[in-house]
């Protein structure tokens, strides 16, 4: 066996060499450690500090998620008109930003166009310790602003509050502040309910239903775009309990993100002189007093009437130039014979119709509205005019609300936005006898069927109403170049359910959609008829081209031959 034995002097060569590499990883890993140590000594200094500034968000949404969440508002069938959900919030704390601020504004420009880079440079420069960049943000803008890396900035979660339906329902919905709590409308009025801790959040039933809500805004909207009309308002009661299943004003507004102040909801909040749509009120008040008792009684419509220094006309296309009978003032809608009728009626016993019909004050509903202009002086020519809608001016519910008592069987019953039970519906307020009741409902059906309602039919679903149409109230004066167009109307009228009302303000004449004038025969009538016509059988009104009230023994007395010309009697 051979051995070969390295030379004493290699061997201690390479040990050397050894050791001086064991050396040199050393001093390396220190050097590594060292750095590494400054390095989390930085980071834990930079955390220190962002602890120390930085508002406790922990604590924050600890506070949040012990407040409820707001209750939910939902239709009368449960469909969900507002919501409360978890949204994304995106803040930043411009003192505690360490990136190239000018870079961010940038990229913060482009990820969230709202505002300029140059806004949001000065807000990273601005030395705050906090601001919202988003509310309500999408969750990839979130993760889109995340990846920017920058510690700076905050995201949230927080409750929010969404309507769904956008537009629809504005005005009876509202909206809320910036502190979530309740501005106008139903939000506003159920703010303390809907916030309760002890309610847990439980969704509230209005009175709406979506479906009827959505028919409403549809039509009224469209035939505010042919009419080019300067607004819109519509309404439609229950009769039996005074419910809102629908109203709306336009123009409306969306709640969800709304700039600047909302428009006023025109239905509750603004007056009108509602014209010839007070006819059938005048009557009822004369029948319900006995200064009428048979429905051949004339009044002579031969000529203008003249009181004082004023003249009465009927307006042009609708003159009779004869005695008219009760029957034949409403369906032609005479001036002249309505304002006689008033005269021989007197000042008490019309204001104490009004007064039963709530004229003389704020529509009874949760969200209030406008009070309305009644006279200050009720002369003989006052009493005249306010009988067909002139001198007194009042919000399309109060008219609503009046033609469900005149047609229900005489109860005023107060109207609401809130559901109903069907075993506590409000007793109401006698406002006229049924027998009263009983006759108008036949008197406001021949309007329908042979005088100024026509175009407001819906074939089976026996529509009752009357139209009118008013100058526009203009700088304390009229302006004969703008009318008020109001349809006011009952279905189905052999058994009335319901009651709707739609008005134009400012319409205007169009060849091509077949509208020829500007009165509500031709403007507001037709939109209750296509809205009925849609909604009807939603609330339950079959169709039946075989019923309608028995109005036979007032036909005979409508005149069928040709109107005499003036001077004729």
């Amino acid at each position: 066996m051979i051995v070969v034995v390295a030379p004493p002097a290699r061997q201690g060569r390479t040990g050397g060499a050894r050791q001086a590499l064991v050396a040199v990883a050393q001093v390396r890993l220190m050097i590594l450690s060292l750095l590494f140590g400054a390095g989390m000594l930085v980071v834990i200094g930079k955390l220190a500090l962002l602890a120390l500034w930085a508002e406790p968000a922990v604590a924050r949404d600890m506070a949040l998620a012990l407040i409820p969440p707001r209750g939910d508002i939902v239709d009368r069938n449960g469909a969900p008109l507002a919501r409360s959900i978890d949204a994304w919030s995106i803040a930043v704390h411009p003192n505690q930003i360490i990136g190239d601020k000018s870079a961010l504004a940038q990229k913060l420009a482009e990820l969230i166009p709202e505002q300029s880079a140059g806004h949001y440079y000065a807000l990273l420069n601005s030395g705050g310790s906090f601001a919202y960049l988003k509310r309500r943000a999408m969750p990839e803008l979130v993760t889109a602003v995340n990846t920017l890396g920058e510690p700076g900035m905050e995201f949230q979660r927080e409750p929010d509050r969404l309507y769904p339906q956008s537009t629809m329902a504005a005005h009876i919905l509202g909206f809320l502040d910036a502190t979530g709590a309740g501005v106008s409308g139903m939000e506003k009025v159920l703010d303390r309910r809907l916030t309760d801790p002890a309610k847990r959040g439980a969704p509230i039933a209005l009175s709406i239903d979506a479906r009827v809500q959505a028919a409403l805004e549809n039509e009224l909207g469209r035939a505010m775009t042919d009419l080019q009309a300067r607004g819109a308002a519509g309404v439609i009661l229950d009769v039996r309990t005074g419910e809102v299943l629908a109203m709306t004003s336009l123009p409306s507004f969306n709640p969800n993100a709304l700039q600047g102040s909302a428009p006023p909801n025109n239905v509750t909040q603004s007056v009108y002189e509602l014209g010839s749509t007070f006819k059938p009120l005048a009557v009822a008040a004369a029948i319900d007093s006995g200064t009428i008792t048979n429905m051949a009684r004339r009044f002579d419509a031969t000529r203008p009437l003249q009181v004082g220094r004023f003249k009465i006309h009927d307006d042009p296309g609708d003159e009779q130039f004869r005695w008219l009978n009760i029957p034949e003032t409403l369906i032609y809608s005479s001036n002249i014979a309505t304002a006689r009728i008033a005269d021989e009626l007197g000042a008490a016993k019309l204001q104490d119709m009004f007064r039963k019909l709530g004229f003389d004050r704020r529509p009874g509903i949760e969200t209030g509205g406008a009070k309305p202009l009644w006279p200050n002086y009720w002369g003989r020519i006052t009493v005249m005019t306010t009988a067909y809608g002139h001198g007194i001016a009042v919000t399309p519910l109060h008219l609503a609300n009046a033609y469900a008592t005149l047609v229900n069987g005489g109860i005023l019953r107060p109207t609401t936005l809130l559901k109903v039970d069907p075993a506590h519906v409000p007793a109401g307020q006698r406002a006229l006898k049924e027998s009263t009741s009983m006759r108008m409902r036949q008197l406001l059906r021949l309007i329908v069927l042979k005088g100024t309602g026509r175009k407001g039919e819906a074939p089976g679903f026996r529509i009752a109403g009357k139209t009118g149409t008013a100058e526009a109230a203009s700088g304390g004066g009229y302006d004969k170049h703008r009318n008020v167009s109001t349809f006011a109307a009952a279905f189905p009228i052999d058994a009335p359910r319901y009651v709707m009302v739609a008005m134009l303000d400012s319409p205007k004449a169009n060849l091509e959609k077949g509208v020829y004038r500007t009165t509500a025969a031709w403007t507001a009538a037709p939109v209750v008829s296509r809205v009925v016509s849609r909604i009807g059988t939603l609330l339950g009104v079959t169709p039946d081209a075989g019923r309608d009230i028995d109005e036979s023994e007032l036909l005979p007395l409508i005149w069928t031959g040709p109107a005499p010309k003036p001077g004729a009697e």
